[in-house]
């Protein structure tokens, strides 16, 4: 009999910055993950693991913390968040309001250490960022202010009731995963990619303005979508977060290559 433990899933942890003048413990910094992202990784048979990083701690350090808990994971899960700061992909702008630059650095450490260690790794909205951030590319700082004819990829106030459509690209592993050459997903990012990073490929694009939407690896398991699979969960209008996560986590057991042509800029 083979070994039975379910697949240790890390999930890089987001902050939930404190209000000082809120009562309670709102004042607090809280660093964890949306519950739905949580139940989605166990009710798939996974084992969710939530890494933190400590706001103390220097880049050096970040990576040596990311090599250890990347040995005790068997992939990794990206989630979303804030915006990532323009430095990394060589922005016009320094970083702005809201950029947190510690869960920058332990991420893209995060993410390199799993990369070259052949840990399948799945983005989501920021973390498809990140993704395409650590093989070269780039992105746009705000779509609407930065790209014609985009639409309005967020809505603060509907936030997993914002949609749109997306088109999947033919022979791609999200094709393949859903059967389907389209659907429908939820949108919540204000960034989105310019550039595809060099050793991505395209897995599919919004059906309203062509954004990329989904990007994949050329070599190992390694994906990213701006939707946000744990959102869509028992909503039958939108593509449902099984066929991805089941991929994701069938990926584990697989062999895994290193990553290839990354232009490291953001180092």
């Amino acid at each position: 009999m083979g070994n039975e433990f379910p697949p240790r899933i890390g999930i890089s942890a987001r902050l939930r910055p404190g209000v000082a003048d809120a009562p309670g413990n709102a004042r607090k910094d809280l660093l964890g993950a949306e519950r739905s992202l949580v139940d989605l990784i166990a009710e798939r048979g996974g084992l969710p693991l939530i890494l933190a990083h400590p706001s103390s701690f220097d880049r050096a350090a970040l990576r040596r913390l990311a090599q250890q808990l990347l040995q005790g994971i068997d992939a990794l899960l990206l989630q979303g968040g804030g915006d990532l700061s323009p430095q990394w992909y060589g922005g016009a702008t320094p970083a702005t309001a809201g950029v947190d630059l510690a869960r920058d650095e332990f991420e893209l450490a995060l993410l390199e250490a799993a990369l070259t260690g052949g840990k399948p790794v799945l983005g989501i909205c920021r973390g498809c960022q990140l993704l395409n951030i650590a093989y070269g590319g780039s992105l746009f700082q705000n779509l609407q202010a930065e790209r014609a004819h985009s639409i309005a990829h967020s809505d603060r106030g509907r936030y997993d009731d914002h949609v749109h459509g997306v088109r999947l690209a033919p022979g791609g592993l999200l094709h393949a995963s859903y059967a389907r050459s389209e659907g429908r997903v939820t949108s919540a990012h204000r960034q989105g990619i310019a550039l595809l990073g060099n050793g991505l490929v395209a897995e599919a694009w919004c059906s309203e303005d062509g954004l990329l939407e989904a990007v994949r690896s050329e070599g190992g398991w390694a994906v990213g979508v701006q939707w946000h699979p744990e959102l869509q969960a028992g909503k039958p209008a939108l593509l449902p977060p099984a066929p991805l996560l089941d991929a994701f986590l069938g990926a584990v057991a697989a062999p895994q290559r290193d990553f290839r042509n990354r232009a490291a800029t953001w180092q």
